[in-house]
């Protein structure tokens, strides 16, 4: 592939390199975004599937009333052939093939909803130190809605991705503390509808609460370098599946299913 044909040009990868995050402006045209707006929406209604039982769903308390409402499907792929084509959408594997210098294989898919007065999540990292766990992890953020910080974007530590693995390697979820991150070099991702960020699994970023009156839905798309474990979506949620199985049933929460 010549540079003038190259999905990212040396500028844009040198910058995700300095600084564990990348930004591309209208990836996706507004008739794809219109139709994974609808898909969300249709998604919305599975009552079938929206149940605190089942491990697919995540739960977000309202940051006023406390009240604890459903945030979020992980995976999505499997049951939106619309949310698959994007995750599998060669726009988006060759522009993270091009920052790995080899293929990309998709990891996992998650479709966030945030709505209004939603928390966001603490500062983390997403690389989680299981022995299966890519070491080449990154994050695709699929904007179908606008964020921003008024309804709780993204934000990035630019630069903290190179100090490698933030928490301790023990396999479980941390959080990080403000004295191991400089916050004040704290970049909103403020994006578009049609907008991707790409950001490395060793970048910290948290989100504050929509405080907005409209949904901040957003496609989180994770993918890992061919030479790190190849296709292996499957083996991670199966895994996956496991654990968040093990963690519920800390709290005594031993029905729980995946659907």
């Amino acid at each position: 592939m010549d540079s003038s044909s190259a999905p990212l040009n040396q500028g844009q990868r040198d910058r995700y390199q300095a600084d564990g995050f990348l930004v591309l402006r209208g990836l996706l045209g507004e008739s794809e975004i219109a139709e994974l707006r609808a898909e969300a929406e249709r998604l919305l209604q599975r009552t079938d599937l929206i149940d605190s039982d089942n491990i697919r769903c995540r739960w977000q308390n309202h940051a006023e009333t406390g009240e604890c409402r459903f945030d979020c499907f992980d995976p999505v792929i499997d049951l939106s052939a619309v949310c698959e084509s994007v995750a599998r959408d060669p726009r988006i594997l060759d522009a993270v093939s091009a920052l790995y210098g080899e293929p990309a294989c998709l990891f996992k898919d998650k479709l966030i909803f945030k709505p209004p007065g939603a928390l966001g999540y603490g500062m983390h990292q997403d690389y989680i130190s299981w022995d299966s766990f890519p070491t080449s992890f990154v994050t695709v953020i699929v904007a179908i809605d606008a964020a921003d910080a008024d309804n709780g974007a993204t934000e990035v530590f630019p630069g903290c991705h190179q100090q490698g693995c933030l928490s301790p390697r023990d396999g479980m979820y941390h959080e990080l503390t403000e004295d191991q991150v400089d916050v004040s070099r704290g970049v909103v991702l403020d994006l578009n509808p049609g907008d991707i960020a790409i950001f490395s699994g060793y970048t910290p970023h948290r989100s504050a609460p929509n405080r907005s009156d409209q949904w901040r839905r957003l496609l989180y798309l994770s993918y890992n370098s061919m030479s790190d474990g190849g296709e292996r979506r499957e083996q991670h949620y199966a895994e996956f599946k496991t654990w968040l199985q093990d963690r519920y049933a800390e709290y005594d929460k031993v029905n729980t299913f995946f659907r």
